[in-house]
């Protein structure tokens, strides 16, 4: 049944209008709020201590991103004029008002967590980060030793005055602002010196343990001294700039950082060659507005003035800070040599059929599809099946599409193998992988070099989707296997994030690739596919059809039941509908790792709806959408989050998981784990806020798949 005869099978009463903007939350504060969760992990006292670092610099590069996205977004909006307003009903200048304070008000408070609570836990945990002034004459030395012999050579001091314009400030960088003049008196000059990121930013400093060491800059891991002390780089620099201006009075010295609009605008319909736009693009974002200028909080006001003026910015644009600027160099301190302060490590399991190099996997996949649970469950069976099929005689080719592959990719050296081997190798790279974009073109470019089919994608759609097809010859027989996955095909964040993937020679899953692959590569009018769901093409019409199938179920006197995990919740129609399946009495729970624009528990619309947000040691990344269907239960993963533009503008996939032992799997463990989760969940009100329901220990759903990762290949 179509989403509109499903639609019209029902009375047009049973659907009221569901357009008052109170019902919606803004995306942006919502993302807001997720970063607010990332900042409470930080302040949990039952993480290690330097996981709570790690949680702090992860929000600092988040706050960076939003600016450089979200923030640089609606402050375009303005700038072109746009007056329409968003689900909430708040126009962009309305919105950006909002968004300013709450950002404000939450970077204040991390800052304050830094200085009250983390730095001290970390100093009686003898890792200190100190200040030059504390310094004894020994340890001074040593770095103005190493200032002189690593760092001078690389700084590169740029002057402001009528022969030498203002200096380009690149986006994140940290800078030190410098307010010089002749001896005695004169005019004031301004200066910058950029921090070089390309050095050490947290200079560890000797300090003296149980028995004397030479004085020497202790090495970040190793067996040092028991205890660890720092100062940051910029406080050196600052100390030397004597050295960078001789013979010249320093007035004062401050350090600022900036954050421009990273959004890359591509004109594809205009282009002849996407690589080249792409590149060009990339380099342009070094020059795009900046959004967001953040300051030492002792710099005088005419010195921050004078450096927004030049970067063209309001006041509201400006932040002062009290701490070290850019939170996100806070991750340094993860080198260090410290079990004690970290998560225990743990060894991913390898399934059974997948742990020797002798295994048979296209043998065990026949068997039965496998589904495998990441980062519990190890991502090398997916490195060695690409491996396998690059020397196996009988694979014909390979078809792949990659959109974060991060470094030193496994994936690419097992695909330019199937190359020296003679298979037919097609890869659809996707270029638009924000942030990854320079990596992309570079693999693109060592993939064409050495015979690989290349392609860039569709005009105006980004390629999201996680598929790997294999062609195999077996005997007078084409068999087609698949993976298919929720997570990049990057072994490193593979360990980091939790992700699902399933291996599959289901021969109508196998046509459906086939038939994709065709949709990217050439051309295709297809809009039809047999299991898959895909976007732009038909994933929205079937989400729509099953949530009011579950409507309908509901309304027939039975039970309908809908669990869908997602990273991000913002597709208005989607949004709609699921109101009306709560106001037909579909019990539903949606488990929205960040941004979720639905209010649940509402009264009239949302009762029958819960919110909950699961954060922890790893990201939260698989999507996984579960419905009952009257016992005859359904369930897909994939790549797709129910936003616009993962539903309008992206190539996505949604698979089916076929198998009543995964599904079972996935509804009794996967799922029930996360809904009861008492540790790293969430649960969102009505207001957009969230609130830890218990704090008690036990009840951790991803310390309870560490647990069981040693039989979860069994089932």
């Amino acid at each position: 049944m179509c989403a509109e005869a499903a639609r019209a099978s029902l009375k047009l009463a049973d659907f009221p209008e569901l357009n008052d903007p109170s019902l919606y939350l803004n995306r942006e504060l919502s993302h807001l709020e997720f970063q607010r969760r990332v900042l409470e992990e930080a302040r949990d006292r039952r993480n290690p201590l330097l996981e709570r670092v790690k949680f702090l610099s992860i929000f600092g590069s988040n706050i960076d991103e939003f600016f450089m996205v979200r923030v640089a977004g609606v402050m375009q909006q303005i700038e072109n004029g746009v007056q329409e307003t968003g689900m909430d009903g708040r126009g962009p200048v309305e919105a950006l008002d909002t968004i300013r304070a709450s950002v404000g008000r939450l970077v204040n408070s991390a800052y304050e967590f830094l200085r009250e609570d983390l730095l001290p836990a970390l100093d009686e945990n003898r890792v200190r980060l100190m200040s030059l002034s504390g310094l004894s004459l020994e340890q001074r030395a040593q770095l103005d030793t190493f200032f002189a012999e690593k760092v001078f050579p690389v700084l590169t001091p740029l002057a402001f005055d009528p022969g030498r314009p203002f200096p380009h400030i690149s986006n994140l960088s940290l800078n030190i602002a410098v307010a010089i003049r002749e001896p005695g008196g004169g005019p004031e000059h301004f200066a910058r010196v950029k921090v070089p990121d390309s050095l050490p930013q947290l200079l560890p400093v000797a300090l003296l343990p149980i028995t004397p060491l030479p004085v020497a800059l202790v090495p970040l891991t190793g067996s040092g001294p028991r205890e660890h002390g720092f100062v940051w780089l910029e406080q050196l620099i600052i100390a030397n700039l004597h050295h960078l201006f001789p013979g010249l009075e320093i007035l004062r010295a401050h350090v600022f950082h900036l954050t421009r609009d990273a959004e890359v605008a591509i004109k594809e319909l205009e282009t002849d060659d996407l690589l080249e736009t792409i590149e060009e693009a990339v380099w342009q974002r070094r020059f795009r507005d900046a959004v967001r200028l953040q300051v030492d909080a002792r710099m005088p006001s005419a010195m921050i003035d004078f450096i927004a003026g030049k970067l063209e910015l309001d006041a509201a644009d400006i932040f002062r800070v009290q701490g070290p600027l850019d939170l996100s160099r806070l991750r340094h301190l993860l080198a260090l040599d410290r079990p004690d302060l970290k998560d225990k490590p743990f060894l991913a399991h390898t399934p059974p059929g997948f742990a020797s190099k002798e295994d048979d996997v296209f043998d065990l996949i026949r068997q039965r599809d496998q589904l495998l649970h990441h980062p519990y469950e190890s991502f090398q069976p997916v490195v060695e099946f690409l491996r396998k099929a690059a020397k196996d005689p009988d694979v014909l080719a390979i078809k792949m599409t990659l959109y974060r592959l991060g470094r030193n990719s496994p994936i690419v050296e097992a695909l330019l193998e199937a190359v020296e081997h003679g298979k037919q190798v097609a890869v659809v790279v996707e270029l638009k992988a924000r942030f990854d974009e320079e990596s992309n073109i570079e693999w693109a470019r060592a993939l064409e070099r050495e015979g690989v089919h290349v392609v860039y994608g569709l005009l105006g759609l980004k390629v999201h989707s996680k598929v790997i097809l294999v062609v195999r010859r077996e005997g007078d027989v084409i068999r087609r296997y698949c993976h298919l996955a929720t997570g990049n095909y990057n072994p490193a964040t593979a360990r980091l994030y939790t992700d699902l993937g399933l291996f599959t020679c289901n021969e109508e899953i196998g046509a459906d690739a086939t038939d994709l692959f065709n949709y990217l590569t050439g051309y295709s009018r297809k809009k039809t596919f047999r299991k898959l769901l895909v976007a732009p093409l038909n994933l929205r019409q079937r989400m729509e059809e099953m949530i009011l199938r579950e409507i309908e179920i509901q309304r027939r006197g039975g039970r309908g039941r809908m669990i869908l995990k997602m990273n991000a919740l913002e597709d208005g129609p989607i949004i709609k509908l699921l109101y009306q399946a709560s106001q037909a009495g579909v019990a539903t729970d949606l488990i929205v790792r960040g941004a979720c624009c639905l209010r649940p528990q509402t009264p009239g619309v949302s009762e029958n709806i819960h919110v909950r947000s699961v954060l922890g040691r790893f990201l939260e990344h698989s999507r996984i959408f579960y419905f009952r269907n009257n016992g005859a239960e359904e369930c897909y993963l994939g790549s797709a989050d129910l936003m616009p533009r993962n539903l309008n503008r992206r190539v996505e996939v949604l698979f089916p998981v076929n198998r009543p032992e995964s599904i079972k799997r996935i509804r009794d463990e996967i799922l029930h784990s996360y809904l009861h989760d008492e540790i790293g969940a969430r649960h969102m009100s009505k207001d957009g806020s969230y609130s830890a329901k218990s704090r008690r220990a036990g009840g951790d759903c991803q310390a309870w798949f560490l647990s069981q990762r040693t039989i979860a290949g069994l089932r």
